[in-house]
């Protein structure tokens, strides 16, 4: 994957399909013990929002790769001081290999990409979130040795997660349903752009029905109902979202080997049933592991050190 180094990832847009499937590849050699690159280099980790799984996922793979993740939490840093984030990426610039940075607004992504001439991660925005979906791909991948023609159906929000899926899905040849309430969409211009990868190749669809969205899929997703920063939403948005929930019904109309995927925090009894998310088809922790072997191809390829 030497055609990556040094380069910013923001979304799946900024990768070739080729260089997706080089991705998920990568990860499952590095998974299987096959390849293992070493590089010594220090990521740092710029987090406006809570995390688990991209926070601790980050930290081992960089450590499992022989350097050193440093969490850089804006509230312990000049930037709770209002220092500019121009003026943070431009030093970060000087000290770090990479930096990782998960924010609410797209734009301050964007300001670090400009400012600092080292690779930028985007570990989550409220646009995207590309770092998930590649988890997302090598689980389905994984179960079914394939994503040519395996079809992914995501219920729920059509949120960041929804967004990378589309674009994801495309690039792979896998074909990608969305069913959302009305007024929840993924954004057009994503689905726009996800119909132009496919190219006719594989199915690109957004619908307000669940079941028929579900209908012999291979795999399916969701999301919490309201994202990080939309909490004050979520009574309002329940009478929404009940008909969208993945529950045994619902997985009874999906392939009979159907996985069930989920990228967590979950809200039990919301979103999905315990049944379901505790249940044989739950692929869920195995797509949480997923996170830092992705993460860990990625990272050795931007560094140089694939």
């Amino acid at each position: 994957m030497t055609g990556l180094i040094g380069r910013d990832f923001l979304s799946l847009a900024d990768l070739s399909p080729e260089e997706v499937r080089g991705l998920l590849h990568l990860a499952a050699e590095m998974k299987a013990g096959r390849v293992t690159p070493q590089c010594r280099k220090v990521l740092g980790l710029v987090f406006y929002k809570a995390s688990t799984r991209t926070r601790v996922s980050f930290s081992v793979a960089m450590f499992q790769l022989g350097g050193q993740a440093i969490d850089l939490n804006p509230s312990v840093t000049q930037v709770s001081r209002g220092e500019p984030l121009a003026d943070t990426a431009r030093v970060l610039d000087r000290y770090l290999d990479a930096v990782a940075v998960r924010t609410f607004d797209r734009a301050d992504l964007e300001t670090f990409a400009h400012y600092a001439e080292i690779p930028v991660i985007n570990a989550l925005t409220d646009f995207a979130h590309p770092c998930q979906a590649l988890a997302d791909l090598l689980t389905v991948q994984e179960q079914f040795g394939r994503l040519d023609g395996t079809t992914l159906t995501y219920v729920g929000d059509g949120n960041n997660v929804a967004h990378s899926l589309l674009l994801g899905c495309a690039m792979v040849g896998a074909n990608v349903r969305v069913a959302t309430p009305e007024g929840f969409e993924p954004k057009p211009e994503i689905v726009e752009r996800a119909q132009a990868i496919a190219n006719g190749r594989s199915e690109v669809t957004v619908t307000h029905d669940p079941v028929a969205a579900v209908k012999d899929a291979n795999a399916l997703y969701t999301d919490v109902w309201a994202s990080m920063g939309q909490e004050s939403e979520a009574s309002d948005r329940l009478p929404h979202f009940q008909p969208y929930q993945i529950n045994d019904d619902l997985l009874a109309k999906a392939d009979r080997e159907a996985i069930v995927l989920h990228c967590l925090p979950a809200h039990r009894g919301e979103e999905i049933t315990e049944s379901v998310l505790e249940g044989s088809q739950s692929r869920v922790w195995d797509q949480a592991e997923n996170r830092m072997h992705v993460q860990k191809a990625l990272l050795a390829s931007l560094l140089g050190a694939a």
